[in-house]
């Protein structure tokens, strides 16, 4: 009896270790993402074909040197326009669409190394959070001042003293000076040119403003922090673990060498609106998507807080539909109607896309999509193609 009763638990344990292992979330190996078609992973192929369908024909009409949309862009609207970092000539669209960790579609030049342009924001604010993480950051409710060295003077001016980390990481520290060379109030200025170097000053936490200077400064301070060059961290802490390739660079300006400990150290910039940048491919950015819809997790390691992940995708004050730079938010679904609530975009000019859809267990990269009404229709298709996708509601 003892024997029969032995044999049973140990057949029952066995069966519960093999369904724990069969549900466990898959994470690829470096160089080895498995696929699985359309149908072992619930979508309909003839739907899931039309999704990108839509998207192949919905690339962006914009030029594909990325300099000559800058000359087109920024540089028609803004003063102080000289470009200060590299700049890439794109592949057309691109794409590749993961459920469940397991490959179901991949279109284009994936492997084709590109700007990311302000999809470098969440990598330098994933960056940001691991110095919280590590205790470098105590608290992002703290003055950025109150970590800068001596002969750094990032916040000393009385307007800039009362930014926060937290101010910094949402775009609403109304940082105000000049750095590499560029005013804040000459990034994408409002009013009449007479106007701009007179702009009106918002108190640090109150006013939302999408502006390249001011997320240049939080690297810069983020960059004295570490003491360690922010490519350098992101490597070691992030993309290794992942298994990310050897592929993808954070370029800095020619002019962002800063003295770090007695050498020379280039602060880089939080995305591609003067050239440089996070220059990588479709895979690595479907990996960096992934290690987020695993809420920060790579197989048996927590790479990335998920208290962190909880304060970067909940609304500011400021700006309901954006958490930490670059999160884009789906606040009462208004910004895409087709996708759930609870989903995030991390976006970068062109349009370069990290979709991350915890509800659908999805994470879709797309380049080059030429608007926001194209991706909600795109995304919203591929959800529409699961044979059972969880409620948009």
């Amino acid at each position: 009896m003892t024997k029969h009763l032995s044999l049973a638990v140990i057949v029952s344990v066995a069966l519960a270790s093999n369904a724990a292992a069969q549900n466990a979330p898959y994470y690829p190996d470096r160089f080895d993402w498995q696929k699985h078609t359309p149908q072992q992973e619930g979508f309909d192929q003839a739907k899931l074909d039309e999704a990108i369908t839509f998207a192949i024909a919905s690339d962006s009409p914009a030029p594909h040197d990325q300099a000559v949309v800058h000359q087109q862009s920024f540089a028609a609207n803004e003063p102080f326009d000289a470009i200060l970092g590299p700049h890439s000539i794109r592949a057309p669209l691109n794409g590749i669409i993961i459920h469940r960790g397991y490959v179901v579609a991949e279109w284009g030049e994936t492997k084709k190394i590109d700007m990311t342009h302000s999809v470098t924001k969440t990598f330098l604010t994933t960056v940001v959070g691991l110095a919280w993480q590590k205790g470098l950051i105590h608290d992002i409710a703290d003055k950025a001042r109150d970590y800068m060295p001596w002969g750094v003077d990032l916040f000393d001016a009385p307007h800039n003293q009362n930014i926060t980390w937290e101010h910094l990481l949402r775009q609403s520290s109304d940082w105000s000076g000049t750095l590499w060379g560029k005013p804040d109030w000459a990034d994408r200025p409002v009013g009449k040119p007479s106007e701009w170097q007179n702009r009106p000053i918002y108190e640090p936490g109150t006013h939302f403003k999408y502006n390249d200077v001011r997320v240049n400064v939080m690297a810069l301070a983020a960059l004295q922090v570490w003491r360690r060059p922010l490519p350098e961290v992101l490597r070691d802490e992030i993309m290794e673990p992942i298994g990310a390739s050897n592929t993808w660079r954070w370029y800095g300006y020619e002019n962002s060498w800063v003295d770090i400990d007695g050498k020379k150290v280039q602060s880089v910039p939080g995305g591609g609106h003067w050239g440089g940048g996070m220059f990588i491919n479709a895979w690595d950015m479907a990996r960096f998507g992934y290690l987020f819809l695993r809420n920060g997790k790579w197989k048996d390691r927590q790479i990335v807080s998920e208290k962190w992940i909880q304060m970067a995708k909940t609304p500011g004050p400021a700006n309901k539909d954006y958490g930490f730079a670059n999160w884009y938010l789906n606040t009462d679904r208004k910004p895409m109607p087709s996708l759930p609530a609870s989903s995030v975009r991390f976006v970068g000019a062109g349009n370069n896309v990290i979709y991350i859809d915890w509800d659908n267990d999805l994470v879709v990269v797309v380049r080059w999509i030429k608007d926001d009404a194209s991706q909600n229709e795109f995304f919203g298709k591929v959800i529409a193609a699961m044979n059972k996708p969880a409620s948009t509601r």
